[in-house]
């Protein structure tokens, strides 16, 4: 049974506009104690704007959140020494070390003397910076700034990180060295709220997921829970060479008994169907017939692709 001391975030009707544009539409959820969410969607859904209210970096147009019993609209002096923000843009000063960039950033929460000291030792442990702690920033690789941002976010031991697209145009092994950090935080006792547009990040890493369209969020809930409103069905996902329309064969496909929806993106043709290999034979046939060259065919188990799809009739990266 979930009680109120087990809600550390509570967010209620979170509305942001920007003149006539609705950035998020009215959205609530919660977030449990010691939980890793995620808000998944793609660019534009409105997930860098939910934090940026949430961090109370802007003020909602309507709606509020709690954090650890503290009103993001009332009291945002409080929610910001319960919250540490990893923003997607790095908060360095590349003429630093990284043991420098802590000691400011700490100071800015008010740590000093000893106490600062020793949390900086225990941060460059916990990111895996203290063979270089003494290194200017701008002798870094991409991989260990985003690490030392990591660690900016958490120089004040917040109850809750706030993490925005960490892994956004960096290279496989950073990426795959963040997810283990978020990871280890996580088994350490840190509540995370994680935003991304990456499938596999969100199903690594979240106990619940809430999806983001368009400002508003569309499903909430464990994998398997999400996943079940998928139902039974699968994904056929047909590769095509370059110069086919996908558009045009998705369309000539849908009408093959059997299909109950079918969707393109460059170079594919998304099909959802219940019995994915009794459809293989009728589908491969009609691209026969039109002269379509299919490369390769996957068959996907229901995942949290398939749920956006099959809620917005769209690919998550479109």
């Amino acid at each position: 049974m979930g009680n109120a001391m087990d809600t550390i975030l509570e967010a209620r009707d979170l509305t942001k506009h920007y003149g006539d544009v609705v950035a998020v539409k009215g959205i609530s959820f919660e977030i449990k104690r010691g939980e890793i969410f995620s808000l998944l969607g793609p660019n534009g859904a409105g997930k860098t704007t939910t934090i940026s209210m949430l961090s109370t970096l802007y003020a909602p147009t309507r709606g509020d959140a709690v954090i650890a019993g503290h009103s993001v609209t009332r009291e945002p002096m409080a929610v910001r020494r319960i919250i540490g923000v990893v923003p997607q843009g790095l908060a360095l000063y590349d003429d630093l070390t990284a043991r420098e960039n802590l000691i400011f950033w700490g100071q800015m929460y008010g740590l000093s003397g000893r106490a600062l000291s020793q949390r900086v030792g225990e941060v460059l442990a916990q990111i895996g910076l203290t063979e270089r702690a003494h290194d200017r920033v701008k002798t870094y690789s991409g991989g260990m700034k985003r690490r030392l941002n990591i660690g900016i976010g958490l120089i004040h031991r917040p109850q809750l990180l706030f993490m925005d697209e960490p892994t956004v145009g960096i290279d496989p092994q950073s990426r795959r060295a963040i997810l283990d950090s978020i990871k280890e935080l996580n088994r350490q006792g840190m509540t995370v709220l994680y935003t991304t547009h990456y499938m596999e990040e969100a199903q690594e890493l979240s106990h619940r997921v809430g999806i983001m369209d368009r400002g508003e969020l569309i499903a909430l809930g464990t994998q398997a829970e999400l996943t079940q409103q998928v139902g039974e069905s699968e994904t056929l996902v047909l590769h095509l060479s370059p110069h086919e329309d996908a558009e045009t064969i998705a369309q000539a496909l849908r009408a093959i008994p059997g299909i109950l929806r079918a969707s393109a993106t460059d170079h594919q043709v998304a099909l959802t169907t219940r019995h994915a290999k009794e459809i293989l034979a009728p589908v491969v046939a009609q691209a026969d017939a039109r002269g379509v060259k299919i490369h390769s065919i996957d068959i996907r188990e229901p995942n949290l692709e398939a749920l956006f799809l099959h809620l917005t009739g769209r690919a998550l990266r479109d």
